[in-house]
Order: structure tokens, then C-alpha cells, then sequence
């Protein structure tokens, strides 16, 4: 009997949930990663034995078929990374009902439907469920008005993520909220401070650090404490 620990990825084709699937198989771990389109996860594939599943996380009916493809594992780790940027000028006055409805479903409300899907496979105890949040999506620091709705959907999820966490009673599980740094990665830029294998080592590490611990925290890859 495998003692590997198992990972979900939701959202694993490039940048980060690409790095997190590396990083996770070089550690030992049994990895399942979605993708929106597996004929667009080559670099997925070339990493190994990793079981890809098709999700398009903003579609009810695929979210629950996942679920019953996959009800009989156990996750040590669900890492909810997929999200969009949004349109590319933030200002509220230039953005369309349909461009802020996507980006706030995409990056709020739908990882969390996904979380009340999947929360009851997650290792009771031990468990591990990480939302890749932002230090955009805090409403004390100033910083990032220039991608204001990004920042607003941000925000959104770590409410609503203090929402589910309420609504899991005595249920006991850690749940992590994380800032991966300032990227280098299609959404992050090229001008970005860090690496994708930097931001990843850093986020598996506060994984296994708060493993075990309970609650809701938010913090970024180097472990440091992000302000609501």
C-alpha cells in the first residue's frame, strides 16, 4: 500500500499549478492536476505520473463529475490555484457586467463551491486545503489600484473563504489562503521578482508547516503573516 501523500491541483497547465505538480512529484507525492484543455497539457504530461483530469472550474455539472470520478481518494492536499487576471484596463468605468461577473466568479465564488465539493476527501486532521489568494486581496495595504478588480476579486475569495470555514462547524481543517510573491509567470510578467520553482518550494513548505494546525490563515510563500 502506497504512503505517498496525494495531492489535487485545481488548475495545473502552466505557471504556478505547473510548478506546484513539479515540485509535489520531486517531494513524493501522488498527484492529481486538472486541466480546461488536457490537449493544451503537454508540459503537464512531460513531468510523469501525474493523472490529469479535464475541469473547467466555473461549470457546476463538470465540477461534480470530478467529484464522482475521483470520491474514492483521499487528498492530504487540495490547492485551488486556477484564476484569471480579468480585463486589461481595471478601471470600473471601462469594465463590462460580463468581464467582472467572470472574474469574480472565476476567482471567488467558484473555488469555493469547488472547496464544499471536494471537503469531505480531504485527510481528516492532517488535511490541507490552499486557496492561491494574493497580499492584492488585502483590504488594509494599499498596494495594486492599478489592477483594482483583480484586487476586489481577491478579496472577495478570502471572504468568502472566511464564510466556509465558518460554515464547517466542528469539522477540524487547516485552510490556507496564500500569496505566491510577485511572479514570474504569464500573469505575473516578466518584470516580476521571483522564479515559479521560488514561489512553489515556499508554498509547499507552509503547507507542510501548517499541516495538522487548524484554521484559517493567510500568509505568504516565505511564511509570513499577510494583514486582512
Amino acid at each position: 500500500m502506497s504512503t505517498s501523500k496525494t495531492a489535487l491541483i485545481i488548475g495545473a497547465s502552466r505557471g504556478l499549478g505547473l510548478g506546484l505538480a513539479k515540485q509535489l512529484l520531486a517531494d513524493g507525492w501522488d498527484v492529481t492536476a486538472t486541466v480546461r484543455d488536457p490537449q493544451k497539457a503537454d508540459a503537464l504530461k512531460a513531468l510523469g505520473p501525474v493523472q490529469i483530469e479535464k475541469l473547467d472550474m466555473d461549470d457546476q455539472q463538470a465540477v461534480i463529475a470530478l467529484s464522482q470520478r475521483l470520491k474514492a481518494k483521499t487528498f492530504d492536499l487540495l490547492f485551488v490555484n486556477a484564476g484569471v487576471k480579468g480585463p486589461a484596463n481595471q478601471e470600473p468605468g471601462h469594465a463590462t457586467l460580463a468581464e467582472v461577473g467572470q472574474l469574480f466568479f472565476t476567482n471567488a465564488v467558484a473555488p469555493i463551491n469547488l472547496a464544499q465539493r471536494f471537503v469531505g476527501q480531504i485527510r481528516p486532521d492532517t488535511g490541507v486545503l490552499a486557496f492561491m489568494s494574493s497580499i492584492l486581496g488585502s483590504v488594509t495595504i494599499p498596494d495594486g489600484s492599478d489592477l483594482a478588480l483583480y484586487k476586489a476579486s481577491k478579496a472577495a475569495l478570502n471572504s468568502m473563504t472566511n464564510s466556509f470555514v465558518t460554515q464547517l462547524g466542528d469539522q477540524k481543517l487547516t485552510v490556507l489562503s496564500l500569496h505566491p510573491g510577485w511572479v514570474k509567470t504569464d500573469m505575473g510578467g516578466e518584470n516580476a521578482h521571483i522564479d515559479v520553482p521560488t514561489s512553489v518550494r515556499g508554498l509547499i513548505d507552509q503547507v507542510n508547516a501548517y499541516s495538522g494546525k487548524g484554521g484559517h490563515h493567510f500568509v505568504d510563500y516565505k511564511g509570513e503573516t499577510i494583514a486582512w
